[in-house]
């Protein structure tokens, strides 16, 4: 029986999704689905959503089973799934709004800049201590992350458990090739695509269909409708020459061109801080699970496996061959990148194991585009294996979007105010006040 466990899985909507897409392939064998949570209400949601996908799906070969035990939930697991937010919806408000109190402002804030530099450094020392009982209890286990940011945490893991098989996972390439087919009239499974960089910021290199680039199609069709010009997406592909492979949201707090002024906002469309909007919108999608689960009433139940982790199951189970896109430690696999930084890139899973594909150099421009995020995500870890202040206030100063707005003596100031609101959330070393003009 094949072992998958899920930590975090109070995420009760992605939980069910992926319970959905591991329980849709019926060539799998019998599962035992393993949810692990802090919050005991969350978990009680999350366990009676994994019977009630099982139960309509008529998978009654898997077995659930929902524990606070850390340790517990990872014994023997084959596959452990991350998906923690450590210090939820609040510690989210805290890294949105106190940079909006000095003027930067953010979309998302849980990948790069202040906000995901802050979300690291909440979730390193969880990491270290998950994958500490990982190589007690489970040391062969594959660990499948989806927690933000990514490319930090992946790193982070890289650092702290070497021997260990990681792979960070997102969704964003997969959903861009599928939303661009859909934009020129095609179905994606008719399409090729590669895309490589860095999580959230990849680049579309490869592009086909039947053997034809769509490159020269996506233009015609942005050409024809100027509401299209008024999203960061294309843009940056008017500006780069490759499509990058996250939302315009994301991808708007990436950039210094963007969240800079008032009339930037507006022409591209921009919400400041939505995600707190979006935050919110997940703790009432939690709670209406609840009621419905205590009616007795059927979830909302989406089928199709277009989740990445439901898939590397699947393929390392079974010798299925897929290509997907992964997150992992840069060893020869971008050239122009910095050697040990976590890039994104095509990785096939099967038989054989798990291969990430090696790309070559990115066009000059895309890497040069990647190189201040992989700096934040740098700085990041090592203000965290050091333990020095300094670096973590040099991690946001070197980010474009808040070199774009604030000074170095914002910066520090602001990073002050982040480290007394996030408290003993943050690695003990990290929790110091530093002023803004000691040299």
């Amino acid at each position: 029986m094949t072992r998958v466990t899920f930590v975090g899985a109070g995420s009760v909507v992605f939980t069910r999704q992926l319970v959905a897409d591991l329980l849709g392939f019926d060539d799998l064998g019998p599962l035992d689905l393993t949810l692990f949570d802090v919050d005991e209400r969350r978990l009680a949601v999350a366990e009676g959503t994994a019977h009630q996908v099982g139960e309509r799906l008529g998978r009654v070969a898997s077995t659930v089973t929902a524990t606070t035990d850390r340790r517990r939930a990872l014994a023997d697991a084959d596959f452990v799934v991350d998906m923690v937010q450590i210090g939820g919806i609040d510690a989210t408000r805290h890294d949105l709004e106190i940079p909006a109190r000095y003027g930067l402002k953010q979309t998302i804030g849980d990948t790069t800049g202040v906000g995901g530099v802050f979300r690291a450094l909440r979730t390193f020392p969880f990491l270290t201590g998950l994958t500490a009982d990982l190589r007690e209890v489970a040391p062969d286990a594959v660990f499948l992350n989806y927690t933000n940011p990514m490319a930090m945490n992946i790193w982070w893991t890289s650092v702290v458990a070497p021997e260990l098989t990681a792979l960070g996972l997102c969704h964003s390439v997969y959903w861009t090739a599928h939303d661009l087919a859909a934009l020129l009239g095609l179905d994606v499974e008719d399409t090729r695509f590669r895309a490589a960089g860095v999580n959230h910021q990849a680049w579309l290199l490869e592009w086909t269909h039947g053997g034809r680039d769509l490159y020269p199609l996506l233009r015609e069709r942005i050409a024809r409708d100027p509401e299209l010009e008024r999203r960061v997406r294309v843009e940056i592909f008017r500006r780069i020459g490759y499509y990058p492979t996250e939302t315009s949201e994301h991808s708007a707090e990436y950039l210094p061109w963007f969240l800079r002024s008032a009339e930037q906002i507006d022409r591209f469309r921009l919400e400041p801080s939505e995600y707190l909007r979006i935050s919110q919108e997940n703790v009432d999608e939690f709670h209406a699970a609840e009621k419905a689960l205590a009616a007795g009433d059927d979830l909302p139940l989406e089928q199709g496996a277009t989740e990445y982790a439901p898939q590397v199951v699947h393929s390392l189970v079974t010798g299925t061959e897929r290509e997907i896109h992964a997150n992992v430690v840069n060893r020869g696999l971008i050239d122009n990148l910095p050697d040990g930084c976590v890039v994104e890139v095509p990785t096939l899973v099967g038989a054989d194991g798990i291969r990430p594909v090696p790309v070559g150099a990115l066009p000059v421009q895309a890497a040069a585009v990647n190189r201040p995020y992989v700096s934040v995500a740098e700085l990041t870890v090592e203000a965290a294996r050091t333990g020095d202040p300094r670096l973590l206030r040099q991690a946001v100063l070197v980010d474009p979007n808040a070199g774009s707005t604030l000074t170095p003596e914002q910066v520090w100031a602001m990073c002050n105010d982040l480290v007394a609101a996030h408290g003993d959330l943050l690695p003990e070393a990290l929790r110091e006040p530093l002023s803004p003009n000691a040299l």
